[in-house]
């Protein structure tokens, strides 16, 4: 297993920040998903977040909500998760899942963070998890040895802020909007803000998503954030592409595109 300490040091020592991409499990189908994954990570990014399909998504947009449709028509399940999760981390990325709080509730959060860690999982980011509700995920994530995420926006208080940073580990995920994903014009200029406001209660590394589409914009965050965070964008040409092969090729392309802007800092 990569570990995302690991990630953030050598993006550090190298001047730039990391490349986060995320893509759902079993889309554009279940041996797809880790096919696409590889191609972003050969692409050039550092982290791959595994999104766990779910019924009733509440922070993602349209783009990401039909490719989640789309996988669970297909019949993904946890178990299948994980095992994209294993191929995923095969590749050398640190790799982690993106999962409303419910599944892991039903599932069981001791057998979800072994399972995950048995398959080389380096944590999750649990968007929905608020942190006066998340002792038990992150008592059984520190005893699986995997990372825990969490987000803050620009409405965060400040004492809502150090609130979520003192539950994560890995690093802290900052939402540069209010609203739900997909890839934008512009990214939101309270981005910049919002990382100043969260590296004031933390040494964690703060990384951005929600909004960035291009190599200029990821160019853009990666002069003030540790991380640059790309999921709407990928998901989108590989709704558009013909057939899956296409599909891998046109998000390489992005990805390329992508880990050039991370390593310019414009």
């Amino acid at each position: 297993m990569t570990t995302l300490q690991t990630v953030f040091a050598k993006a550090k020592a190298d001047n730039r920040a990391a490349l986060v991409g995320y893509l759902p499990a079993g889309f554009p189908s279940k041996d797809g998903a880790i096919a696409a994954a590889t191609a972003l990570v050969e692409a050039g990014c550092d982290v791959i977040e595994i999104g766990l399909p779910y019924s009733d998504p509440l922070m993602d947009g349209p783009t990401i909500q039909d490719a989640v449709h789309r996988s669970l028509l297909n019949g993904t399940r946890i178990a299948d998760v994980m095992r994209t999760v294993e191929g995923v981390a095969a590749t050398g990325a640190a790799t982690l899942v993106m999962t409303y709080w419910n599944p892991i509730d039903r599932y069981g959060a001791e057998r979800f963070a072994r399972e995950l860690a048995d398959a080389g999982g380096a944590g999750t980011i649990t968007p929905d998890l608020t942190p006066e509700e998340s002792e038990p995920w992150r008592a059984a994530s520190a005893a699986a040895g995997i990372d825990t995420v969490f987000l803050v926006a620009p409405s965060s208080t400040e004492a809502r802020i150090k609130a979520v940073v003192d539950c994560c580990t890995g690093f802290v995920y900052a939402a540069s909007l209010m609203g739900v994903t997909g890839a934008r014009e512009t990214v939101n200029v309270a981005a910049e803000d919002l990382v100043k406001r969260t590296r004031a209660h933390t040494d964690l590394p703060v990384c951005v998503g929600l909004g960035v589409g291009t190599g200029a914009q990821a160019s853009h965050v990666a002069a003030y954030a540790d991380g640059v965070i790309v999921g709407s964008a990928f998901i989108r040409r590989i709704l558009d592409a013909p057939d899956e092969a296409a599909g891998y090729a046109s998000i390489a392309e992005l990805a390329r595109e992508m880990a050039q802007g991370v390593r310019s800092r414009a």
